[in-house]
């Protein structure tokens, strides 16, 4: 696997590139902002197929969703039905900084995807997912909002549940391996270990 991080727009939101070399597959994790940056950089890699996922469907992380899908091909957005309504709607917005694109492709529940674990981590909006990749070489954990570097995240916005943001941080990323890299939707990245120990939300 091949991973480039990239922090766009005014919040520095993690866009994720993945790819697949033995399929060809790229996976566009979360297309934040800044389209054109996210498509340079897919046309770097040598894939066959593309295809955009989405750990939650916040704005900040679906902004250019519609140009990326629009110049690589793809047809639909990937994110938990949980999300979906929060994905169509206009409402979705954070004036001056990003509002609702007339241009977003349909969006689906996620197909399967080659050497990765797709995580439900409820709370920080009701569709939150995480990434588990693992192709027996690397393994790492794209987390979205739900978790960040001694921090964890907000559940005061559309969708949120605090006790269920709390559940899916200790029942489905703590019980990973403590070694195990964990790549947040903002900031830099972290472990599971060091989250047990030193973060203050979890302890």
């Amino acid at each position: 696997m091949e991973l480039k991080i990239m922090p766009l727009g005014p919040f520095a939101t993690n866009c994720f590139l993945v790819f697949m070399p033995e399929s060809g597959e790229l996976l566009i994790i979360d297309p934040a902002a800044e389209a054109e940056t996210i498509i340079a950089e897919a046309q770097k890699f040598p894939y066959r197929s593309a295809r955009i996922l989405l750990t939650h469907a916040h704005i900040d992380h679906i902004s250019a969703a519609g140009k990326v899908a629009k110049a690589l091909g793809i047809a639909k957005v990937e994110a938990d039905p949980g999300d979906h309504d929060m994905y169509e709607s206009r409402e979705n917005a954070l004036p001056p900084y990003f509002d609702p694109a007339d241009d977003l492709p349909p969006v689906s529940g996620f197909d399967p995807v080659n050497n990765c674990t797709i995580i439900a981590l409820p709370g920080h909006t009701r569709g939150g997912s995480g990434f588990l990749f693992d192709d027996g070489k690397e393994k790492f954990l794209i987390s979205g909002d739900t978790i960040f570097c001694g921090s964890i995240g907000r559940t005061d916005l559309y969708g949120g549940d605090y006790a269920e943001l709390i559940r899916s941080i200790t029942g489905k990323i703590l019980t990973l391996p403590d070694d195990l890299t964990v790549y947040p939707g903002h900031g830099g990245e972290t472990t599971v270990g060091f989250e047990k120990k030193h973060n203050p939300y979890l302890n």
